[in-house]
Order: structure tokens, then C-alpha cells, then sequence
């Protein structure tokens, strides 16, 4: 999920002053984690506690009610309810907060369960249940072509077959004709998943790296910080993260964010991210 808020914090300076530059600064002044983050620490605290998603998201959006960006205005009124109830979005926000359940579940079936569960307790909406189950799926994918293949050399092709041909058939139903038109999208803001998943998708496809998919990602010019926390959560379980944007981002994050990643990565692989414990808010 690392990947996820790493992509969430670079894009966040770019959410509403977007930018086409690839070489722009990645972590520049005004930069920060948003709901994008706070909701993904959400879904690993449920995981880690074996909690109700809803519960989590809910709790964990009214500590940090105000984040860069804010909420949308539905999702906000879900918040701030006491009796929250799913609202027929399909909003991209069931996407990027997903990837914990794409790190802790390797059962295809759990995933897609789990995915539909986080979903659903907002974006009931099929399409934004697609979203969810899309992204977790091309995590657990990429995961396995990760630990099998050389990474340094695959070919957008191999990238499709092997990595992500089951997220894609979860929008397209037609792998082998997959095609997005990035121009199509560059400089559009769309907050669907529709809008928002298969783009991601396709730059993953077509990147070389970790640092390479959230620069294309965020100088697409669209919903940066989003857009950038889905790449990112693909694409740290295909590339991994170099060390010096661990560091970075987790210094952008509060003791009790710190806390999660840490418990999160320790359950998964073993001892905590050394660079979380650096300095915080």
C-alpha cells in the first residue's frame, strides 16, 4: 500500500494545478497526503483488526476531516453522517484505497470478496466495485510476475499477458484489444473509475519503474493524486519503491499513520520500514 501513498502525496501538489511536465518535482512545496491516504490507512487498519471497512474508513475520515483536497461533497456528507449509508457512487475513490486487500489476500476469490466488501460500504455502484476488484487484482498479479520475471525487461506486452490481463477484463472484457489514447485524457479531470482505472492500467503497461509510471501518472495532467495512488499501488508490487521515496513520503505522514504502515508491512514480510521512523508531523 506504500506505493499507494507515495503517489497520493506527489500528486497532491497537481490535483488542482496540473501539470504536463515529466520532470516535475516530486515531492515539492505543498505537497501532502490526502483522503486518498487517509482512506488507505483505513482499509489496512480494518485488515490489521479485522474490522468492518465501512467502521474504518468512517473513523478514520473524521480524525482528518479537513485533508489536502478535501472531500467530495457526497462523500463528505458520508462522513460526517452518524448513520452512513452506501450511495450508488462509482467515483474512483473505491480504487484508491484498496491495495492493502491486494497485499494481505492471495486467494483469488478472497480478493475479489474482500475488494467488493471495501467497495460497497460507499461505491455500491458496479462500477465502482469493478474498480476496486480491477486494482487489487493487477496488485496480486503483478506481485507474482514481480517474483518471476526479470523486471528490468518487460515489454508493455508481457506487462498485459502476465501482470494485468485480469484487471483489464474486468472493464473491457476484451484483453488482447486493450488501447487507451492518453491524449484523450490528458488535462481531464474524471473522478469516475471507468474514467480513472484503465488509465492507470495502461500506464503501468507501458512504464519502465516505479519513480517512471508515477511521473507519466501525475504529468498526465488529470486527477493527479488519485490517478497517482492507483499507478503507484501497481506499480510498487511490480517494481518495488527505491528507498529514498520510502523515506521521503513517510516523513509527510502523522505517528499514528507511521504506526499502521509499520504494524501492516511487519504482519506481511517482518520487521517495520526503517524509514518510518524518521521524523514526523
Amino acid at each position: 500500500m506504500l506505493g499507494a501513498i507515495i503517489g497520493d502525496i506527489v500528486g497532491s501538489r497537481y490535483e488542482f494545478n496540473p501539470t504536463n511536465d515529466y520532470n516535475f518535482e516530486m515531492f515539492a512545496e505543498g505537497c501532502d497526503f490526502t483522503d486518498d491516504t487517509v482512506c488507505t490507512i483505513a482499509v489496512a487498519d480494518a485488515l490489521l483488526k479485522g474490522r468492518d471497512y465501512g467502521e474504518s474508513i468512517h473513523e478514520w475520515c473524521r480524525k482528518y476531516p479537513d485533508p489536502k483536497g478535501g472531500y467530495g461533497s457526497r462523500f463528505r456528507h458520508w462522513v460526517m453522517s452518524d448513520n452512513p449509508k452506501p450511495y450508488g457512487s462509482f467515483g474512483n475513490g473505491s480504487a484508491m484505497r484498496v491495495s492493502p486487500i491486494g497485499w494481505w489476500y492471495d486467494n483469488p476469490k478472497d480478493l475479489i470478496e474482500q475488494a467488493r466488501k471495501s467497495a460497497e460500504c460507499t461505491h455500491n455502484h458496479k462500477y465502482g466495485i469493478d474498480g476496486a476488484i480491477a486494482v487489487v487484482t493487477a496488485i496480486a498479479d503483478c506481485r507474482e510476475l514481480g517474483r518471476n520475471k526479470d523486471v528490468k525487461n518487460l515489454t508493455p506486452k508481457h506487462i498485459l499477458e502476465w501482470g494485468l490481463s485480469r484487471a483489464v477484463y474486468q472493464y473491457t472484457r476484451y484483453t488482447d484489444e486493450f488501447h487507451i489514447d492518453l491524449e484523450a485524457h490528458r488535462n481531464k479531470f474524471d473522478e469516475t473509475c471507468q474514467g480513472t482505472v484503465p488509465v492507470a492500467l495502461w500506464i503501468v503497461m507501458h512504464s519502465n519503474g516505479f519513480e517512471d509510471a508515477l511521473r507519466r501518472a501525475v504529468s498526465l495532467g488529470a486527477d493527479a493524486d488519485t490517478l497517482g495512488a492507483i499507478v503507484g499501488s501497481i506499480a510498487e508490487a511490480l517494481w518495488g519503491i527505491p528507498e529514498r521515496m520510502k523515506e521521503k513520503a513517510m516523513s509527510y505522514l502523522p505517528k499514528e499513520m507511521l504506526s499502521i504502515v509499520n504494524k501492516f508491512h511487519s504482519k506481511l514480510i517482518g520487521p517495520s520500514i526503517s524509514s518510518t521512523n524518521l521524523s514526523t508531523k
